[in-house]
């Protein structure tokens, strides 16, 4: 069954909530002062338009006819005694009545003088005793107030709808040719200027008429050409419901068939670095049309404050955590179209990804100018040349980037980000390398500084800023592994050699984000080679050795593998604080083999581990953990390697010892 509505008024605010009401499958019937209000809206099935000035009987009559499921009174706020008739009928015919406030807005400015009276007759009462042209914006209907200004023939200038019974009625007052402006709203702040440029008015009469109605749009005018605004306020305080709750209510009593029917839509916006400016006009658009807008309040603000933006009284949300949003959207049916704004580009280190993997409705997404294309313009480098990272929110590994890519941009959040990072550049030797620093980007108080890293060692920076280096010295990625071992700084410490880390790294498996423990590291070898492989895989070499420990810290300076860390200390206890591990590898248990499995399986049921055995011993007791243990997919491979040994002019064959290469996983891991 169709559920009736009743509305009255020829408002801004009246059209819009009869256009909801339509599209949540309502029957509407509106009900307007004037025929030309009515003809704003465009004819379809569902609405009734009358436009018949009702006094309070025959709304009385009109509401026992139709019997509505409500009606809602959206008529101007200054219709003081049309909204007491409203209510009136109402409560007499036991209708529930909603009153639609239209949102008022403050003066701004500091130059322009504002005059508030209380009434049209106050106005004309200042403004006899003043001199200069009057733009009067209040309307046909108390125009007469202003014949009784001196020479009002000369000085007025009036602006009114554009209709013929209008204009007829403005010039039997004595209000016509060039004194009369015949025009439909809304008006934007440009031309109410060239307006009262064109009038050259002193002053510009208006009511309070809230945002609908254009008052914000005239102050800002006024505010520009230095001409004093006469403000009628509104009449007293009424009690009613803003535009976005008068929808919420709608849709809690009409029903949601507009979400089925119809459905919200949600647009991610990419609006750049944060300034009008960086925006697309696709972007501009898509916020200007949108019923509710959710995203950081720094980037919510641009848009209300944006002269592109015809605020409506649109929803605000701040927020940007995707929990927060979509439980929003889901709890407003009311706001058909949804555009979540964006910093920067909405494909480059996005909030938009995790938004889009949990959007259950419409989406469509909008790009933005990145902080990368920017601010390589800004420094005259070609983007597509950078090798980008982020360092905002999450991990990232600048030090091994920069081995293999001569270029490299960070987005970066924190005040001393930059600082440690120009600290960690000059601490691997690579103090000399170019640097271009980028604070507050697009706004007025950008910052851009270049130089050398060392020269920005421990420097502070606005929390969000970007980072570009270059690293002459960046050399192509070595596919294979297998570093010689004469490239590592030994000394006596025993070290997994170069054929048997070759054989254990490839049955690691490791993928490009694996977190390798490197259980009794030695010298690092099998750590270094395994940080070396990606940038994003983290390796924790774990060894008690003191000697040890100092040869891992010199092989970790010399190969400038940031993603290692060296953990001090004796396995299992040395691994409760680090995180889960996908992978292991044990070069030495120190007698608590099983320990460590047993502790390995605790922190991941489906890790990967690699366990190199010398003596015929450990294989045993290797193998039989592995059993007890119930790992799955074991594998032992024998590796036994002989080198060629220069004896006199021969080469004879020497070889090394064997290893045994034991591989297994977690029952959960995936084959």
């Amino acid at each position: 069954m169709c559920k009736k509505v009743l509305v009255f008024g020829g408002t801004l605010e009246g059209r819009k909530i009869t256009e909801y009401l339509l599209e949540l499958g309502a029957e509407v019937q509106v009900c307007t002062a004037t025929a030309y209000g009515g003809s704003l809206l465009e004819p379809c099935h569902g609405l009734t338009i009358s436009h018949d000035r009702l006094n309070r009987t025959e709304m009385e009559q009109l509401i026992q006819s139709y019997q509505p499921l409500l009606v809602v009174d959206a008529t101007h706020p200054y219709a003081v005694e049309v909204s007491e008739n409203v209510r009136a009928a109402c409560e007499k015919e036991g209708a529930e009545y909603l009153r639609l406030l239209r949102e008022s807005e403050e003066v701004t400015g500091e130059t322009s003088d504002v005059v508030w009276v209380e009434s049209v007759a106050e106005a004309v009462a200042f403004l006899k005793t003043t001199r200069g042209n009057i733009f009067v914006t209040t309307g046909s209907k108390e125009l007469s107030a202003f014949t009784e200004l001196a020479e009002y023939k000369e000085r007025v200038y009036a602006r009114v709808l554009s209709t013929a019974a209008v204009a007829e009625k403005c010039e039997q007052l004595g209000f016509c040719g060039s004194h009369l402006i015949g025009m439909q709203g809304p008006f934007s702040k440009e031309l109410n200027v060239a307006m009262l440029r064109q009038t050259g008015a002193a002053y510009l009469v208006t009511k309070e008429s809230g945002k609908a109605g254009g008052f914000l749009e005239k102050c800002e005018a006024a505010e520009e050409m230095g001409v004093t605004l006469v403000v009628i306020g509104r009449p007293a305080e009424e009690s009613g419901v803003s535009f976005t709750e008068c929808k919420r209510m709608l849709a809690e009593r009409i029903g949601s068939s507009m979400v089925t029917d119809h459905g919200q839509h949600v647009t991610l916006v990419g609006i750049g670095m944060g300034t009008v400016a960086g925006m697309t006009v696709e972007a501009q658009i898509a916020c200007d049309r949108a019923d509710a807008l959710i995203g950081a309040e720094r980037m919510c603000h641009v848009i209300e404050t944006a002269d592109f933006f015809h605020n409506r009284g649109q929803s605000f949300l701040y927020a940007y955590q995707p929990d927060e949003i979509m439980t929003y959207i889901k709890s407003h049916p009311e706001h058909k179209n949804i555009a979540i704004v964006l910093s920067g580009d909405t494909g480059f280190f996005s909030g938009a990804k995790r938004l889009i993997e949990r959007m259950d409705v419409p989406c469509t997404v909008i790009c933005g100018i990145s902080s990368l294309s920017y601010f390589c313009s800004r420094i005259g480098k070609a983007w597509e040349e950078v090798y980008p990272i982020s360092l905002h929110g999450r991990e990232g590994n600048l030090i091994g980037t920069l081995q293999h890519h001569q270029k490299v941009f960070a987005l970066v959040g924190s005040r001393e980000g930059i600082g440690k990072c120009c600290e960690k550049l000059s601490a691997y030797g690579m103090g000399q390398c170019p640097v271009a620093i980028g604070e507050n980007l697009s706004y007025p108080t950008e910052i851009i500084r270049q130089g050398k890293a060392r020269d920005f060692a421990g420097c502070m920076t606005e929390p969000l800023s970007v980072f570009y280096v270059e690293n002459e010295g960046a050399a192509e990625r070595i596919q294979t592994p297998g570093m010689p071992d004469a490239v590592f700084t030994r000394d006596k410490v025993p070290m997994t050699k170069e054929e048997v880390r070759v054989v254990s790294l490839a049955k690691l498996r490791l993928q490009a984000d694996s977190v390798l423990y490197d259980i009794g590291a030695g010298t690092g070898s099998v750590s270094i080679e395994a940080a070396r492989m990606a940038e994003k895989i983290r390796v924790y070499a774990i060894e008690k050795k003191e000697l040890a420990l100092e040869l891992l810290e010199k092989n970790k300076s010399r190969f400038a593998v940031d993603n290692l860390t060296i953990v001090a200390g004796e396995a299992p206890h040395a691994m409760e604080n680090l995180p889960m591990p996908t992978h292991a590898f044990i070069g030495g248990s120190s007698g608590n083999l099983r320990e460590i499995l047993e502790r390995c399986l605790q922190k991941n049921p489906g890790i990967r581990i690699v366990i190199n055995a010398i003596t015929l011993e450990t294989v045993g007791e290797a193998m039989r953990c592995l059993k007890e243990l119930s790992f799955a997919h074991v594998e032992v491979v024998q590796v036994a390697v002989s080198r060629a040994k220069e004896v006199a002019d021969y080469h004879m064959m020497m070889g090394e010892n064997p290893v045994y290469v034991i591989a297994c996983e977690g029952l959960s891991a995936r084959v």
